[in-house]
């Protein structure tokens, strides 16, 4: 009997030695998803879609930027906490923006779609 008692007590004793504790995580987390934006970015004029373009989201209220980078069908999806948002497009030399989105609300589960930009290319002098 005592030695199923010290053989108990070992078994027990073995097992908090090799875990102390409840593993608690407690480095930062990314903020929870709230909803999804989504456009597609394509050229003034001919509607071509424009790929590998960075698109760039800022939550108003906190500064904190989301980035992505547009599909070969000049599409992006990005998932974004609840907030107030501008969105905005790289641009490259000799380009200017023809037509963008306004500032969108995102609420939890929100798909904000169609959030379109058009980018003009200007004749270089």
């Amino acid at each position: 009997m005592q030695l199923r008692v010290m053989a108990a007590a070992l078994t027990v004793a073995l097992g908090l030695a090799c875990h102390p504790g409840p593993i608690v995580d407690t480095g930062p987390k990314p903020p929870a998803t709230g909803g999804t934006i989504s456009g597609i970015v394509r050229a003034s004029g001919s509607n071509a879609p424009l790929s590998g373009r960075k698109v760039t989201v800022t939550d108003i209220a906190t500064g904190r930027q989301y980035e992505v980078s547009t599909a070969t069908n000049g599409g992006y999806t990005i998932k974004v906490p609840e907030g107030t948002y501008r969105l905005e497009v790289e641009l490259r030399s000799n380009e200017t923006l023809a037509s963008r989105p306004e500032q969108t609300r995102v609420n939890r589960g929100d798909l904000d779609a169609e959030r379109n930009f058009a980018i003009s290319v200007n004749a270089q002098p």
